[in-house]
């Protein structure tokens, strides 16, 4: 009997067939947490500024000012973080990647000069890489909570613009998490267009009825202009002389002292 030819098969790390299929899939979720991991130490990403907001708010539509406005938020604090002390790239701008309020966020950073973070994901439609994302900073995931968890995982403050079902998954994502301590540090939280806001969520309702906590709406503040989102920014959000741990996670990714990790032998 002949023996069996195996000098074609794949390493099983390199095995596509075996990497997409159901028994492969703690390995591609565990990739979409060490592969960026990994990005943000080799590229010195401490922290970032998230801003949320809908995919629909496009710069030629009928509210087209907050796409104006969150692009200019964003070079301001692209602007104030790039005057920071700090070897590090400190509270850079980071979204979800795609247009509408993601894509002006990312074009302000970029218009001030800085880099700009793009965490999305493939979905049938509407959410496609804006042309604004910093190359070696535009990330594509396929679960959602592996993406959130990077939102979560760098954020030192959020900025909501308005938006539909996913910028209320989000930002209720945050706000758990903060409310329930599950974050090292409070990430302070910015709703912008209060008219908005006010009027899509009641949150004195849901204090009023004992859901939350009367100090619970504490864990936000309303903005309807760039300058004072900016002020709001930058009065709670303490710049750090030196990088500091990732809010959600242990893992130092961002440590001036450490040097950048070794490529796989």
């Amino acid at each position: 009997m002949n023996e069996p030819d195996v000098s074609h098969r794949p390493l099983a790390y390199k095995d596509e067939a075996f990497l997409d299929s159901d028994a492969g899939r703690s390995v591609r979720i565990l990739t979409e947490y060490l592969q960026p991991l990994a990005t943000f130490a080799r590229e010195g990403i401490c922290d970032t500024i998230v801003f949320f907001g809908s995919a629909r708010l496009r710069a030629d539509g009928p509210l087209r000012r907050f796409y104006d406005e969150a692009r200019e938020l964003a070079r301001l604090v692209t602007e104030w973080s790039q005057g920071l002390p700090s070897s590090a790239h400190r509270f850079v701008v980071c979204t979800g990647g795609g247009g509408g309020i993601m894509e002006a966020a990312n074009r302000g950073a970029a218009e001030a000069g800085g880099r700009t973070v793009g965490l999305n994901i493939g979905l049938p439609h509407e959410q496609r890489p804006n042309a604004y994302l910093t190359p070696e900073l535009s990330f594509e995931f396929h679960y959602f909570f592996m993406r959130k968890l990077w939102f979560a995982h760098l954020a030192r403050a959020l900025v909501v613009f308005p938006g539909g079902f996913g910028t209320l998954d989000e930002l209720a994502e945050i706000l758990t998490l903060t409310q329930t301590g599950k974050l090292q540090r409070r990430i302070p939280i910015v709703l912008y267009g209060s008219a908005y806001w006010q009027e899509i969520v009641n949150f004195p309702a849901l204090a009023r009825y004992g859901m939350i906590d009367p100090a619970d709406l504490d864990l936000f503040r309303y903005a309807d202009d760039p300058r004072t989102a900016l002020t709001l920014l930058q009065a709670n959000v303490a710049p750090d002389p030196e990088p500091a741990l990732p809010a959600f996670a242990h893992s130092n990714v961002c440590n001036d002292a450490s040097p950048p990790p070794r490529a796989a032998q």
